[in-house]
């Protein structure tokens, strides 16, 4: 019955009816285990914890999102810590998922108590859950699973702790300050640190002589609304940075290419750049309403679209700025190096894609508000350096 019903076999409605008349000690047991099984399925398929209870919020199933943490609990309890990437322990930590109930044969009835759920309400978060879970497709595994041979220890050379810190340090302050022109400064010192970093990092390893580590790729969530134009600032922000991103608009994530202190790099700055960028267009757009919601609409896709292409302009003259200062005979083959190398990574797991299409621009207003916008919250190569 439960299978039919996830695979559209019997009617959604009609099996739902049906388990509600099934004894719970029957039931219980196999919708719990139903769950566990497929979320086991995806984990193997690529998906990790934050990225499955995100898609599952995003198809507007809350209930079934905690359903997805608890099944990260029950899946860790079968493996060893030594078993278990630090990785997906930490992503099962930053959702806080442990094992609350006392047994699986009375978990739904735990949860209906718990959350103070009727026992229909319970019967469909589940069977929505796994109705989800059906249609999600296998994608690349870029941290291992547990009960897979975790990734040996450090064989990226990471971001200093200490720079990542002064970074994000540096983008609160741009986030915060009502001044575009400091906000200006916050964000440029914040760049050219970390873009000085990178170079630091990749001329260590040519001057060791060492072999180069190989690219990596992480999963960012892109939100809706604004997908596209959200997706293509990341996109920018990624480029600046001497990185990748492949845009999947079916399950709201950007998988971006490149190596390990970059990627910290972009996924810190997109996420400060696109709060500064919903600041500024709350300042900027037009009033909503019922008569304004067509306009305000067509405001917020323009600005965001000017925002992004506004931003790509400036990080990239900004990042150009610092390899040039630097400007050592060995560096620009090892950043070409660097470069050849994350394409064909790209090219190996996305051996098909396409170009996205450009986005529309209806709103003279907003696309100009938000090219100014980017100007005051962009990176720029020569502003004054802070904090030394």
């Amino acid at each position: 019955m439960i299978s039919a019903v996830v695979h559209g076999s019997v009617g959604y409605e009609a099996g739902l009816d049906a388990l509600t008349v099934v004894p719970p000690l029957e039931a219980d047991p196999v919708l719990t285990a139903a769950v566990h099984e497929a979320c086991a399925t995806l984990w193997d398929d690529g998906w990790q914890p934050v990225e499955l209870h995100r898609v599952v919020l995003r198809r507007g199933a809350q209930d079934g999102a905690r359903l997805v943490v608890d099944a990260v609990a029950a899946h860790l309890r079968g493996f060893p810590a030594a078993a278990v990437d630090e990785r997906w322990r930490a992503q099962a930590d930053s959702l806080e998922a442990r094992v609350w109930w006392a047994g699986d044969a009375t978990y739904l009835d735990e949860v209906a108590a718990r959350w103070r759920l009727d026992r229909v309400a319970v019967l469909d978060a589940v069977l929505t859950l796994l109705r989800i879970l059906a249609t999600l497709p296998p994608i690349q595994v870029l941290v291992p699973p547990p009960g897979t041979a975790p990734r040996p220890a450090e064989p990226q050379r990471r971001i200093d702790p200490r720079i990542l810190d002064r970074v994000r340090a540096l983008l609160a302050k741009a986030e915060s300050t009502t001044y575009p022109a400091e906000a200006e400064t916050y964000n440029a010192k914040a760049q050219e640190l970390a873009a000085r970093h990178s170079i630091d990092s990749a001329l260590l390893v040519a001057r060791a002589g060492a072999v180069d580590v190989v690219p990596f790729a992480a999963r960012i969530g892109v939100d809706h609304p604004y997908e596209d134009q959200k997706a293509s600032l990341l996109d920018a922000v990624a480029r600046a940075n001497r990185c990748q991103a492949v845009w999947s608009p079916e399950v709201g994530f950007s998988t971006v290419f490149g190596f390990d202190e970059d990627l910290e790099t972009v996924d810190v700055l997109y996420t400060s750049l696109l709060v500064q960028a919903h600041k500024a267009m709350s300042r900027a757009e037009p009033p909503g309403g019922k008569s304004g919601r067509a306009r305000l609409r067509t405001f917020r896709l323009s600005f965001l679209a000017a925002f992004a292409v506004r931003i790509g302009e400036r990080l990239a003259r900004a990042s150009q700025s610092v390899v040039d200062e630097a400007a050592p005979a060995d560096l620009l083959p090892v950043l070409a190096s660097r470069d050849a190398t994350i394409r064909e990574t790209v090219r190996r797991v996305f051996p098909r894609t396409s170009r996205a299409r450009g986005t529309r621009v209806d709103s003279r207003e907003g696309w100009e508000s938000g090219r100014a916008a980017a100007d005051r919250a962009a990176v720029r190569a020569g502003d004054p350096v802070l904090e030394r």
